[in-house]
């Protein structure tokens, strides 16, 4: 567990990289965030690329004149690991209410923000969700808790729809299915939805294979399903067990009709493309995107890029929530908890890439966050569905390479 020293100093070294040069004259108080992610443990790699977006929002928004309706005061952050455990990143909040923070942006993942949303709530501290899709997040009526994206609920009815409509345009090829998925609240969620939703759209789903986190050995789950020979197959698993489910398919010869992914893991992730190009060929997934149509997001990849890191969903995922909770400070007027949440509430945020429509939060949940459709297509990501953001036309079924 990290110490309360270790917490303070990374705060306050944090505090000093993106102070503002001292002028002549009275400095506006900045206003503390906690920065919350997994940056440890099974989830450090997401986790991380979390922390680098919330941080580049906050280079970006400081630069850009900090909140002025509080006289230009900068977002300082400070930063928690929650170690890839619910209970660590609990903890953490203690730590940043007890540091005074004004609003928590985190926690990436479904457990650890159920967790860290619950343990904010007892101190009415705002929690942005940055990405966490279980829906039981904002099911518990916390006034506290605001997801901007899509939980999985939204992103698996227009995954299935869209589903439906790829496969009777092929005229109807694919009829089975099998679901691995891992074991925590994102990955069984997941399972359990698309299980009952699938039939309704007149697929079999043959198995439903639950996996620990870490796996390291996919063999005898891509074994069983080379004896069931699914039509589709659909991972719900986090990066690392989704990059060695999909490589073990390609060791063990294993091309179904469609690799179909809901906010799969390692779908749609440069990272994934660039390291396994013949494994990530052909490969579709319902997730979170942005706008394609924006430069901004283009302008953004760059700088990530020129980091040396991967533009991934993490990324500008929460480099976008932290945008939304600037916005709520400027018409907040007020680094005060309860004004936050207030103006949370009331949130029309619309200066963001995500291809969204109005921002509109009902119990916590943005209503007009949407997932958009991606397929791997030589060797780069492209949206495919819905038309309005279509960069490539689908490629449905699979052809065996």
């Amino acid at each position: 567990m990290q110490n309360r020293r270790s917490f303070v100093s990374q705060s306050a070294a944090l505090a000093t990289a993106v102070a503002f040069p001292l002028v002549a004259g009275a400095q506006p108080k900045t206003v503390k965030v906690g920065v919350l992610h997994p940056v440890t443990g099974a989830l450090a790699y997401s986790g991380q690329q979390c922390r680098l977006g919330a941080l580049m929002a906050i280079e970006d928004i400081n630069a850009a004149g900090g909140i002025k309706a509080l006289g230009g005061a900068k977002l300082e952050a400070l930063l928690g690991d929650a170690q890839s455990q619910p209970q660590a990143g609990a903890a953490e909040v203690e730590k940043m209410n007890e540091a005074g923070v004004s609003a928590i942006v985190g926690a990436y993942a479904s457990a650890i923000c159920l967790a860290t949303t619950q343990a904010a709530a007892k101190y009415n501290l705002p929690h942005v969700v940055d990405v966490g899709v279980a829906d039981q997040i904002v099911e518990r009526g916390l006034k506290n808790t605001f997801r901007f994206g899509p939980g999985y609920r939204k992103s698996t009815e227009v995954a299935m729809a869209n589903l439906l409509v790829l496969n009777k345009a092929a005229g109807n090829p694919a009829k089975t299915v099998m679901i691995i998925h891992e074991e925590s609240l994102f990955g069984a969620g997941t399972a359990q939805l698309l299980s009952r939703e699938l039939p309704g759209y007149g697929f079999e789903v043959k198995e439903v294979v639950k996996h620990a986190n870490p796996t390291r050995d996919f063999n005898n789950i891509v074994l069983r399903m080379k004896s069931i020979s699914p039509d589709i197959v659909i991972p719900a698993n986090y990066y690392n067990e989704y990059a060695l489910l999909v490589r073990t398919m390609q060791q063990q010869k294993v091309v179904p009709k469609a690799i179909f992914s809901v906010l799969g893991g390692a779908a749609s992730s440069y990272k994934f493309v660039k390291e396994f190009p013949d494994a990530a060929n052909g490969i579709i997934d319902c997730n979170h995107w942005f706008n394609p149509k924006d430069k901004r997001s283009q302008e953004l990849r760059k700088r990530v890029e020129a980091k040396g890191q991967f533009f991934s969903y993490e990324v500008f995922m929460t480099y976008t929530s932290m945008w939304l909770l600037a916005d709520a400070l400027e018409r907040a007027k007020s680094a005060e908890r309860a004004a936050i949440v207030d103006a949370l509430e009331k949130s029309t945020f619309s200066n963001h890439i995500m291809p969204y429509g109005p921002t509109k939060f009902v119990n916590g949940q943005n209503e007009g966050a949407q997932p958009l459709m991606t397929q791997v297509v030589k060797n780069d990501i492209k949206v495919i569905i819905p038309r309005d953001y279509r960069e490539v036309d689908p490629v449905f079924p699979l052809r065996a390479a």
